[in-house]
């Protein structure tokens, strides 16, 4: 693998409940070049913990916005002081055994701990140096693929006897999962985690917050197109929905729609209305979840980090525009109660891009891969696909952070919005209410 190779990925921890607690934030390099304490390594510590430094400083408003965010510190970032970049409200500081081990660092912990940062310890262990440091601790994170069952229910019971939450490291399948939630861990992590849904998802809904900018949007006079299509381009199954009765038999098309400006511009404005309308009809006690809503938000980041990539990627058979249609298809399978094959027949995307969500064949299933492999923040395969594709792997940060940034903006446009036009709703229903006719009224003067 390159070494000049360095990604920083963001990845899900979520509750028993499979709701967001927070995110681990993990760069290449912390389970390698921080490995061990001999002369080669200190110098590729120091190294490494410039670059992630430097790369810290100028990303920091992108990096923590909004969530509680978990961040592995080496000694060298601790020395840098670099916790202090962030908002111990958005920062928990998670540390391993070369940190514990080091007096300095665990000086420095237990100043981050009087001054209200959290701390979280790595693969925590019954050994003295870990005890001795307990009252600093917030978080114990356990790794449940290479720990005994015995040991990991000791380390659960006892940390909850000192208010201590446990996070569950690495669990990639159902078997870990289940173990996590019988032994009472707090939180759980991994591959498996990031993409569990709640059972509550596949109820083919839409984010109420966004369909309610889209009811807004087409009732106007004239109608925006532009940000009709920015409305529903965020919503995966608002966009699916469009696409299926753009290509219905009703309107009897010569040329398949495959884009939501084509859908729009094919059925017209007065039956975009008419759709929109009988979706508030229809979906009114059917909206989206909690759970449904992150991966919403997730099939978003896809969309927008496949197109993202498209400028790099070379010789590829797909345009931009249906580079954002196959990160956004992503996760209709769990968000639509049928199987993927079903989806992806009622609608006409290209052969290509079905191959990649379904089989993850040819180049346009290297880049679906590619953009897999970077959330789970598995390297040799970030390595390898990018090199495929002819992708400038130091490009890959930032262009997954520029992607990642515009997400939360329009994301928090959306809940932003969506707030205050609840607000103006019950503020427009309680003057309403206040103009209302007393049982015996007065008579009224005309103006």
């Amino acid at each position: 693998m390159s070494n000049s190779s360095k990604y920083i990925v963001r990845q899900p921890i979520k509750d028993r409940e499979n709701h967001i607690l927070g995110y681990e934030i993990q760069y290449y390099g912390e389970n390698h070049a921080f490995s061990s304490g001999d002369n080669t390594t200190q110098s590729n510590d120091f190294a490494a913990a410039d670059t992630i430094y430097n790369f810290l400083t100028l990303n920091t408003d992108k990096l923590l916005r909004g969530a509680l965010h978990f961040m592995t510190f080496t000694t060298t970032l601790l020395m840098k002081k670099t916790p202090r970049l962030f908002d111990k409200n958005e920062l928990v500081i998670q540390i391993d055994d070369s940190v514990i081990i080091h007096p300095l660092a665990m000086h420095m912990i237990q100043q981050y701990a009087k001054e209200g940062y959290k701390i979280a310890v790595n693969e925590f262990q019954f050994a003295p140096r870990y005890l001795a440091m307990l009252d600093s601790i917030d978080y114990i994170k356990l790794n449940f693929q290479s720990t005994p069952e015995l040991t990991l229910k000791n380390i659960i019971e006892i940390a909850h006897s000192m208010n201590k939450l446990c996070i569950a490291m690495g669990i990639d399948r159902e078997e870990l999962y289940q173990r996590a939630l019988k032994l009472k861990a707090d939180a759980m992590e991994g591959t498996f985690v990031a993409e569990k849904m709640t059972q509550k998802t596949h109820n083919s809904g839409y984010m109420q917050s966004n369909f309610f900018r889209l009811m807004v949007a087409v009732i106007q006079d004239e109608p925006d197109v532009e940000e009709i299509e920015r409305i529903i381009s965020v919503d995966a199954t608002l966009t699916y929905g469009l696409l299926k009765i753009a290509n219905s038999r009703y309107f009897s098309l010569r040329r398949k729609v495959t884009t939501v400006r084509q859908a729009i511009m094919t059925i017209g404005l007065n039956e975009l209305k008419q759709w929109v309308y009988l979706l508030s009809a229809s979906n009114a006690e059917n909206q989206i979840d909690e759970g449904a809503e992150e991966f919403l938000r997730l099939s978003f980041m896809r969309a927008n980090f496949c197109s993202s990539l498209m400028v790099y990627a070379k010789d590829m058979p797909i345009s931009k525009q249906e580079a954002y249609i196959m990160g956004m298809f992503s996760t209709l399978n769990y968000l639509i109660d049928a199987p993927m094959e079903e989806i992806l027949a009622q609608i006409p995307i290209q052969e290509e891009v079905k191959d990649a969500l379904l089989y993850h064949k040819g180049r346009c299933g290297m880049l679906y891969d590619l953009a897999l492999s970077y959330e789970r923040a598995d390297w040799a395969q970030i390595d390898q696909l990018s090199e495929k594709l002819g992708i400038p792997s130091n490009l890959l940060t930032s262009l997954y952070f520029n992607c990642m940034e515009d997400v939360n903006r329009i994301w928090n446009e959306i809940t932003q919005q969506s707030a205050q036009q609840s607000t103006q709703q019950n503020e427009q229903q309680g003057q309403q209410s206040e103009q209302m006719p007393s049982a015996d009224p007065q008579p009224s003067e005309k103006s």
